[in-house]
């Protein structure tokens, strides 16, 4: 199992989502993880939006990495929302974000968590993954590119 596919259930993919800011996005991906993972909603919601005040979490081209460190999380904890229409997200190119790989992980997981965010990065750096990642028809595609090593 790949890194990213320990942490990335397929009950954690959403696609084509109807959310118009930040804050929906947010809710939505605490919606999910409390529903799937068993974290309280709000503390996804309030640990996501307090990392997001530090600065962006969109990385360009499309693509943001909310993520975050908290003490309800017992292990990291990933999720990936593609959204319908793109949202604004203050990403340094200026471009609106419609791939979101929502990542917590426990307070005291530093490496594990620098870990996951660069083989994300790694991932959501190349334009076939980005493109393929926007036109997967499934959850299970979505789950075969973010995990294929």
């Amino acid at each position: 199992m790949s890194l990213i596919g320990d942490i990335l259930p397929l009950s954690h993919i959403m696609l084509d989502l109807d959310i118009t800011s930040k804050k929906r996005l947010f809710e939505q991906a605490g919606l999910l993880l409390e529903n799937q993972a068993g974290l309280p909603r709000s503390d996804v919601f309030d640990c996501l939006f307090a990392r997001e005040k530090l600065g962006t979490t969109g990385l360009g081209q499309g693509v943001a990495i909310p993520h975050g460190r908290h003490a309800c999380v017992e292990k990291a904890v990933g999720a990936f929302i593609r959204l319908h229409e793109p949202i604004e997200f203050d990403a340094p190119d200026g471009k609106p974000v419609s791939l979101v790989f929502i990542l917590l992980v426990p307070e005291n997981a530093t490496g594990e968590h620098l870990e996951v965010l660069s083989k994300l990065a790694g991932k959501f750096s190349q334009k076939s993954v980005r493109e393929a990642l926007a036109a997967a028809a499934t959850t299970e595609d979505v789950y075969r590119l973010l995990t294929e090593e």
